[in-house]
């Protein structure tokens, strides 16, 4: 059977942000192209993909109409506990769309199956003999690791540390054995809404040398990137505004 092409679709880092990043500024006019010439999607969430469309068209016409997109989601289940860990088969979600036809694969901000569900679709496109292209837009984990001013040769994304105080002080405290051992920076991310209690956490679990990064609202107009010391940040005053922003952290010497 002839198989078309998995395309990996950037999408802006604003979602769930007060303000619109300008498409223009943050995704080349060859993704959006791209973008704007398919119809058939597998995404985390349908609304979320048309209003992307949307913002898409505005700058590049679509090809086809949105109402006349297929749209399939992932299960909630991957969205819940991911799908990195090879347990969920995506191979049948690309039996709804026709033979030969080219996919887009699109998160809710940056690049799919980095730091957000996907990788077992691409996993799925491998198998089923798709041509898998990643196209060039925002991945906030490397753009944090870029301005953090930390070690940037070797480096780890961790994903989300727990939520249980006791246990993310443990898995802070390994995290930075790891850091100081091998030189290795330690990227990892939280709920907006944790955000405040994350850094609380790491400012005392870490020793008072230790830098940590933070950067918040990654290619808005309200950015801001620190990386300061444990010790420094334990005696810094939060901003209630920005606590809420999507933010990065590493840990690093």
């Amino acid at each position: 059977m002839t198989r078309g092409k998995l395309y990996l679709v950037p999408a802006p880092l604003d979602f769930g942000c007060d303000v619109e990043t300008p498409l223009q500024e943050v995704l080349p006019d060859g993704t959006l192209r791209i973008a704007a010439g398919l119809s058939h999607w597998i995404c985390e969430n349908a609304k979320s993909a048309r209003a992307y469309l949307k913002r898409v068209d505005a700058i590049v016409p679509l090809a086809v109409a949105i109402q006349g997109h297929s749209i399939c989601e992932l299960p909630r289940e991957v969205h819940k506990k991911g799908d990195h860990h090879g347990q969920f088969d995506a191979r049948s979600m690309f039996d709804v769309f026709p033979a030969g036809c080219d996919v887009g694969l699109l998160s809710e901000a940056g690049m799919p199956a980095v730091a957000d569900p996907g990788t077992s679709v691409v996993r799925a496109a491998h198998q089923l003999g798709f041509t898998v292209v990643p196209l060039v837009g925002p991945v906030s984990v490397l753009l944090a690791l870029a301005a953090s001013g930390l070690n940037g040769q070797n480096f780890a994304f961790v994903g989300y540390l727990p939520q249980d105080p006791e246990a993310r002080t443990r898995r802070i405290q390994e995290l930075e054995a790891v850091a100081i051992k091998s030189h290795q920076t330690q990227v990892f991310i939280e709920t907006p809404y944790r955000n405040a209690a994350m850094l609380k956490a790491l400012s005392h679990a870490l020793q008072p040398s230790t830098r940590v990064m933070v950067a918040r609202g990654l290619t808005l107009p309200t950015a801001q990137v620190r990386c300061e010391t444990a010790k420094h940040w334990r005696s810094s005053v939060p901003d209630p505004a920005a606590e809420r922003m999507p933010t990065v952290f590493a840990i690093g010497r």
